[in-house]
């Protein structure tokens, strides 16, 4: 693999920083591991652009009534948090837990302002290459620099960069609800009626109350999404709650509880166990989705050997897959399974390491064929669920120390997690 580092290593001084290369570090994606990114680069007066396909944060805004599982000390990137520091912000109490609301408003806008002259938002890339050189190409191929264009409503725009930080995300891209992992023109067409989120059901009553709600996936979120209809339920008593998993046993999907050391995280277990035991839901597991059909009467769901329902609305959390469909001239290498960046599939594995178990990894484990192309935050992990916030600063503060020529900081990966001890059952969405 060729290595061309960004700056010449012997320009670099502690007074006037190091040479700049012709063309910007392009992040894509103005979310926390995005902004951390930027943050990194401002610290190393490397100059980048963030390219967001809304606005900033806007993923996170989505399940802004979501409280994180971490407390604030794993949510805060320390590049970030000195040069909001140097403004005069004062990061919350480090031992609270935030919401996504929280989140967004108390730390990532402020980031952002930091860098209102290079992000860029409703700019969503459409294709990466590299200039006047396809993916064939290998002749001085390493020397030419990226191409990216993107789209702002009907306009295109295209933009130059020495290298590329992919932080997108995996949000947004929802597995669906049948169990095969293929989405088909059935669910498709019943889609109107179904919410792949984490739904904000107190702000959004009207459309769960005294209704038949099916819940699918066994992880937090549909843990997170149940309580909710639970306590909406307290309300309007005749809205059914059925909650619909893959699992052997329903006892498999609740977690930690008092083990988990992010106590959020164990605590909804612990509140479901107590919701099974007063049956104020009916369970349906194992129950695997070969195909939804929209009757008159509400969405059937059938299974292997039998069919559930009707209900009035589906609430699916069964995770979310990466989207490469704009990395297709670049070279880049996923593993099959997971689609989680190759050399880092093994160490993420949610059949072998908890959220908090997963070893720290940096740039050296992130490189792809193409140089400069770096896959980072939870689309690194593909699809695997234990990703957690402050893996993904580490990853970023390796790289662009790495792309600073500072190899040294690079390869001094270091990272401090909870250890959950949920993930270790081999149950999937721990850390969503």
């Amino acid at each position: 693999m060729e290595f061309n580092i960004l700056t010449n290593s012997s320009c670099c001084t502690p007074n006037t920083g190091c040479c700049e290369p012709k063309y910007p570090v392009a992040i894509i994606g103005a979310g926390p591991i995005g902004l951390a990114a930027a943050a990194h680069l401002k610290s190393y007066k490397l100059p980048f652009i963030i390219l967001e396909k809304n606005e900033v944060a806007a993923n996170v805004a989505s399940w802004e009534h979501v409280q994180l599982f971490s407390p604030w000390e794993f949510n805060v990137d320390s590049a970030a948090k000195q040069l909001l520091e140097n403004t005069g912000w004062t990061m919350p109490n480090k031992n609270t837990i935030p919401t996504g609301k929280e989140l967004r408003e108390d730390y990532l806008i402020p980031l952002s302002k930091l860098f209102k002259e290079q992000i860029h938002t409703n700019e969503e890339v459409i294709a990466i290459t590299k200039l006047d050189t396809d993916k064939m190409k290998s002749t001085n191929r390493v020397n030419k620099p990226f191409l990216i264009f993107t789209k702002n409503g009907q306009a295109t725009k295209t933009y130059k960069a020495s290298a590329i930080i992919d932080a997108t995300g995996t949000w947004g891209h929802s597995n669906p609800a049948v169990s095969h992992g293929v989405w088909l023109p059935n669910e498709h067409a019943a889609s109107h009626k179904i919410n792949y989120q984490i739904p904000n059901v107190s702000a959004d009553s009207s459309r769960y109350a005294n209704k038949r709600i099916g819940v699918v996936g066994g992880g937090h979120s549909a843990i997170n999404s149940l309580l909710q209809l639970v306590e909406l339920k307290g309300a309007y008593p005749q809205t059914e709650i059925t909650w619909i998993l893959r699992k052997k046993r329903v006892e498999d999907a609740l977690g930690g509880g008092t083990s988990d050391e992010l106590a959020a995280r164990g605590e909804l277990g612990l509140k479901m166990k107590q919701i099974l035991s007063d049956k104020t839901i009916h369970v349906e597991t194992p129950f695997y989705i070969q195909t939804i059909l929209e009757k008159e009467e509400g969405l059937i769901l059938k299974g292997t050997d039998k069919k559930i329902g009707p209900f009035d609305e589906l609430i699916v959390n069964t995770g979310n897959r990466p989207d490469f469909s704009f990395h297709s001239e670049l070279r880049y290498e996923v593993e099959p399974s997971t689609e989680a960046v190759s050399a880092i599939a093994s160490l993420i594995d949610p059949n072998l390491h908890s959220c908090g178990s997963v070893p720290a990894h940096g740039e050296k484990e992130l490189r792809q064929p193409e140089t400069n192309f770096y896959i980072v935050g939870s689309k690194s992990y593909g699809r695997a669920p234990t990703f957690l916030m402050a893996t993904g600063y580490e990853q970023v503060r390796s790289i662009v120390a790495f792309l600073a020529g500072d190899i040294s900081a690079a390869l001094d990966v270091k990272l401090t997690l909870p250890e959950t001890g949920v993930c270790h059952t081999g149950i999937e969405g721990c850390c969503q």
